[in-house]
């Protein structure tokens, strides 16, 4: 049997998610289907989903050990370099697909297996250590903003707790799409790095300047009643988050009086990441990272995502 080093979950802990981290060789990729193919991973990115599986959340203990990752970038079979849509379809889950990492092995290894058709092709002008922050935050991000949001039609957007990944990326992309942007932090050292990105950045439940036809929502119970005070007249609020509470309280009242849209989202499509990469080429709109780490010191990236103190982005170097 083939082995390969990996980074996975081989236990579970609530309360400290970094000692259910191993680092180690783990057996080469299977490919469960004929179209399925083998990249050799090139960078990765970490997301608060790796750390919610070390918790046992969304991930089951028949599944251990566990290659953790869902974003990456790297080299197919014919040389070619391509980002891995992280989505598998997968009848055996009730949503129908499950992203790399919670029913097949993901990113944080040498190598991973992927169906051929989630290769899309790396934009000429993007560095690998940047597209591999896309697949998951940032395509969460565009998703809330284009398709769910409908920002197209919107002047002014608010971001919930911006610093965290998806919340960055929500920032830097309205930006660029030029709207005015208002996003809100406990941090002042975040406030003033999303100040700039070009957001105007304030304090958690501070009264905005006007009411937004956008609000991105991840932060849930902490952030909730302020998102449906400062959104205007059939606003969308768009939710794919929930690190502060998953259970708001709900004015109704102003839901339905605004006609307000609370909309829930997850992931996006290959389609969208297409969009997603092709804007950023062509926008020269990059990532915000926290930090490039090579995988050898992969632990310290972990713990700097559990620290709470990242701004955007930490990428994982494969061949450093």
């Amino acid at each position: 049997m083939r082995i390969m080093r990996a980074a996975f979950a081989s236990s579970f802990d609530a309360d400290n998610p970094l000692a259910a981290l191993t680092v180690g060789e783990q057996p080469e990729p299977a490919h469960p289907e004929d179209d399925w193919v083998t990249v050799q991973v090139r960078a990765s990115s970490i997301n608060h989903h790796d750390l919610w599986s070390l918790r046992g959340i969304g991930l089951g203990a028949d599944r251990l050990p566990m290659i953790l990752g869902c974003d990456a970038v790297g080299t197919a079979p014919d040389g070619t370099d391509v980002v891995v849509f992280p989505l598998v379809v997968d009848p055996g889950d009730p949503r129908g697909m499950s992203i790399l990492s919670e029913h097949f092995p993901g990113t944080f290894a040498e190598r991973v297996a992927v169906p051929r058709m989630n290769l899309l092709p790396l934009p000429a002008g993007l560095s690998a250590t940047d597209a591999a922050c896309l697949p998951t935050a940032w395509l969460t991000a565009w998703r809330m903003l284009t398709t769910k949001g409908r920002v197209d039609e919107a002047d002014a957007v608010l971001v919930q707790g911006a610093g965290g990944g998806v919340a960055t990326a929500a920032v830097a992309l309205a930006v660029a799409l030029g709207k005015r942007v208002y996003a809100t932090s406990r941090d002042a050292g975040k406030r003033e790095r999303i100040a700039q990105l070009g957001a105007t950045a304030l304090e958690p439940g501070a009264r905005l300047p006007e009411r937004v036809d956008v609000v991105i929502e991840t932060v849930g119970e902490a952030t909730f009643d302020h998102s449906l005070k400062s959104a205007a007249p059939m606003a969308r609020i768009v939710v794919s988050g929930a690190t502060a509470g998953h259970e708001p309280k709900v004015n109704l009242r102003r839901v339905f009086a605004m006609q307000l849209e609370i909309l829930g989202t997850s992931m996006g499509t290959p389609g969208e990441l297409t969009e997603l990469l092709t804007f950023c080429a062509e926008h020269e709109v990059r990532p915000v990272v926290d930090s490039v780490v090579p995988f050898g010191r992969i632990e310290e990236a972990f713990a700097r995502l559990h620290s709470g103190e990242a701004f955007g982005k930490i990428v994982i170097d494969h061949t450093a």
